[in-house]
């Protein structure tokens, strides 16, 4: 009585890191889906902070370029997925099965 049995499911569940679904052609991350417009939106907004973080230290054009590049290869993920937008950030395996 009110004792934890070792065996229990929750015990024995092993979190692969990285899993792929050859058939969907689905990619996930610790249980969590990758999608591209996820993907998208943390790259597009890494870039944005880098740009604006990186015009006031440094004036030089150069690096702000390939930030931009990013920021915009980060949008094109983006718009790659739209159709999907509202199970981007779903968490765990919910409805992505």
């Amino acid at each position: 009585m009110g004792q934890i049995r070792m065996g229990s499911a929750r015990a024995n569940t092993v979190r692969k890191l990285v899993e792929y679904d050859t058939l969907r052609r689905r990619l996930w991350i610790l249980g969590q889906r990758c999608h591209h417009g996820a993907t998208g939106s943390l790259v597009a907004g890494a870039a944005c902070l880098a740009l604006v973080t990186e015009a006031t230290v440094h004036p030089h054009p150069g690096p702000r370029s390939v930030f931009a590049a990013v920021a915009a290869g980060g949008a094109l993920m983006m718009a790659h997925d739209w159709k999907d937008r509202a199970i981007w950030f779903e968490r765990g395996r919910g409805s992505q099965i």
